[in-house]
């Protein structure tokens, strides 16, 4: 029987491929081969050149920054929680802030929201020597909080109090934080606005504010703003960016506000703003009653100073109509277009402080004094 004669299969591009990889990989190995020992030539390190004095700004803020950081702190917030196994009770880091030390007592001021809803927290000082801290008052309408440490008074050298009602725009700050976690870090920028409002996290209202464009991210809030000086002019507490890192706007409570409301938080361990004894009603209100801007009074608590300077709260008639009442649209010539202002104005006085309303009833305004009370 005949047998057909096989022949080898044609070369295709599959079984050439392996060869021509195998080729460029030994091509690359021939380039890749050092050169002689003979034919190197021998290298040293580059020379060094002398770069001179630091600039005058330079040299300043090295300064800032060695005089002011060691009243600069790390704060770490602690929440409780059971472990799995053991079901033991143990306190695990929530988050991360700033701080600065307010005096050698051993009181740390930050933001309120820096510590809130957490278990414990720890303040790392500037030589990393770390302590327990508790909490001694909290103001959520300005967004602050005091922490105190059993720390060594050497360890405690408070921060430089500036001023910051006498800021100008275009004046340099610095800002001096924990941002990300990173410890002791120095940003540099100005003053780019003032008189802000920003929204504290109870949803009041914190006016005055300074808006800078040194960069502040988080890990910064609590840690102080400062002037070329070195001294505090505000405390950094929020941003303004929509991926919540430095978009160049931050913004600081004044010192100013800071001053007044620490020592009674010390003191306290609240701030106690003064009560005139009234409600006041929604927004809105004024105008769907066609009344002025300003504290429309829905109810006057009995005995209180309001009552006894005869305000009158809006209020239904038997018949179901709306009888007038009182809306208070200034304090001490001071205008208060909603409840807001009102409390505002309240937190600048103390109880037994005599003020000045002015009172709109049913077209026609007058002045009342009368005296403010210690809250319930």
């Amino acid at each position: 029987m005949n047998q057909t004669a096989r022949t080898a299969p044609p070369w295709t591009w599959q079984r050439w491929l392996p060869l021509s990889a195998l080729a460029l990989t030994l091509l690359a190995a021939m380039l890749l081969v050092p050169a002689c020992v003979e034919s190197r030539t021998e290298a040293v390190p580059r020379a060094v050149t002398p770069r001179g004095a630091l600039a005058a700004d330079e040299q300043a803020n090295v300064e800032l920054f060695s005089k002011a950081s060691p009243s600069v702190v790390h704060i770490t917030s602690l929440s409780a929680q059971r472990d799995l196994f053991s079901m033991n009770v143990q306190q695990v880091p929530r988050g991360t802030g700033t701080g600065f030390v307010w005096d050698d007592s051993g009181h740390i001021v930050t933001n309120f929201h820096v510590i809130q809803g957490a278990n414990g927290a720890k303040v790392t000082l500037a030589d990393q020597s770390s302590f327990d801290a508790s909490l001694v008052g909290a103001f959520p309408d300005r967004d602050l909080a005091v922490l105190r440490i059993q720390a060594p008074k050497d360890k405690l050298p408070p921060i430089a109090i500036g001023a910051s009602r006498d800021l100008v725009v275009g004046q340099r700050v610095y800002a001096i934080g924990n941002p990300f976690g990173l410890d002791q870090s120095l940003t540099t920028g100005i003053v780019s606005a003032l008189n802000r409002e920003i929204e504290s996290f109870n949803n009041r209202t914190i006016r005055g504010v300074i808006q800078t464009d040194a960069a502040i991210n988080p890990g910064n809030s609590g840690g102080p703003l400062l002037d070329s000086a070195g001294r505090l002019v505000g405390v950094n507490t929020q941003i303004a960016s929509p991926s919540g890192a430095s978009a160049g706007i931050g913004f600081a409570i004044p010192v100013d506000e800071i001053n007044r409301i620490v020592p009674k938080l010390i003191r306290d361990g609240r701030f106690v703003r003064p009560a005139i004894g009234v409600s006041a009603g929604p927004p809105g209100l004024s105008q769907a009653l066609k009344v002025p801007k300003g504290v429309v009074l829905v109810d006057v608590g009995r005995g209180s100073p309001a009552e006894k300077a005869g305000l009158q709260p809006f209020r239904r008639g038997n018949r179901g109509e709306v009888l007038g009442g009182d809306v208070i649209t200034a304090i001490d010539e001071q205008a208060v277009a909603d409840l807001d202002d009102l409390l505002s104005q309240l937190e600048r006085h103390q109880p037994g402080d005599s003020v000045t309303l002015t009172v709109w009833r049913s077209g026609q305004s007058r002045k009342q004094g009368l005296v403010l009370a210690q809250p319930e």
